[in-house]
């Protein structure tokens, strides 16, 4: 077997697919189309090795390094070995290649992370080369009706309407919201600065997915003071923001909820509030979109609240968990 290594070229995509076939994980399909030609805006480098034999070339494994708008801290790394080329070497050798090339990365970052599943072949690799877990993520599919609907003020519609409200994925109050509570649950990896615009673009806008947001406010307060009828809406405390219908009424959508199919939801809340009441707004938030039909989260570790609200329903068997865990490993 004699290997040679060369940058990325056009083309090289298809022959690789032809080697490796199906990804066998999530995260290798997904980083699979990082692999592209090396770059400067936004820097990449990509690097192709072959098996020479009898004097033809053929691509079997490749290595991407690149930088990342959002979490500037460290560089994005991915590298894909054939089956039959695996422990030879070559995925060390397109490690120690990337690696090279970090060092001279125009951000002047040259940390690592990948994302990988437990118990496969680049877990394995990953952790040989002293890549340690820096954050689980789980997708957890919560069953409709399972938690006891909150009861607001005096338990009246109205009073019920002044704290959960239906509100404009336009707006700057839950922009503002969001990305702060983004930054607070990724302190283990910075996104770095958050404007509103960047929120709206990545979470919120019609390209983002997103279809709709539910918020839960505090109790209204009255601007001046006690004794006088409380009419400020109360501060935002946590928010849904629905990647898919909630609730449709009519079509594919209705057809997607009746069968059960999960919404996808993103489920947060104001970082300023306390254990207790973050734990409590997430919880009453979640048993309103989950009451009719299932929902499907991303947890975090990091996500203190949401998975203080999560772990019982997983232990009881309301909840479960879709598909493998991902871990986030880094130098």
């Amino acid at each position: 077997m004699a290997i040679a290594y060369r940058e990325w070229r056009e083309g090289d995509d298809l022959a690789l697919l032809e080697i490796w076939g199906g990804p066998e994980t999530v995260q290798a399909g997904q980083f699979r189309g990082t692999l592209a030609p090396s770059g400067n805006a936004p820097w990449r480098r990509c690097i192709v090795a072959e098996d020479v034999v009898d004097g033809v070339a053929i691509p079997v494994a490749a290595g991407v390094v690149h930088e990342a708008t959002l979490h500037p801290e460290r560089l994005w790394a991915y590298i894909e070995v054939d089956r039959q080329h695996r422990r030879a070497g070559v995925g060390s050798t397109l490690l120690t290649m990337l690696r090279h090339e970090a060092q001279r990365a125009p951000s002047g970052v040259a940390r690592l992370r990948c994302k990988v599943e437990p118990g496969t072949p680049g877990a394995a690799f990953a952790e040989a080369a002293g890549l340690a877990p820096i954050q689980r993520s789980r997708l957890v599919v919560v069953e409709p009706g399972v938690l006891k609907l909150p009861v607001f003020g005096d338990g009246s519609e109205s009073a019920a309407s002044d704290q959960v409200e239906d509100l404009a994925t336009g707006s700057v109050e839950l922009s503002d919201v969001v990305g702060r509570y983004y930054t607070a649950v990724h302190g283990w990896d910075s996104p770095g600065e958050l404007g509103i615009g960047t929120v709206q673009r990545l979470f919120l806008d019609e390209l983002s997915g997103a279809h709709g947001a539910i918020v839960l406010r505090a109790p209204k307060a009255s601007a001046f003071g006690q004794g006088v009828p409380a009419s400020r809406k109360g501060r935002l405390e946590a928010f849904a923001i629905s990647y898919a219908e909630l609730a449709p009424a009519e079509g594919e959508g209705a057809a997607q909820a009746k069968s059960g199919q999960p919404t996808d939801v993103f489920l947060g809340h104001d970082p300023q509030l306390g254990p207790e009441q973050a734990q409590a707004a997430v919880r009453d938030l979640l048993a309103l979109i989950a009451y009719q039909y299932p929902v499907l989260l991303e947890v975090d570790d990091s996500m203190t609240a949401l998975r203080a609200v999560v772990e019982p329903l997983l232990e009881s068997g309301k909840a479960h968990v879709q598909g493998a865990e991902t871990l986030v490993v880094s130098d």
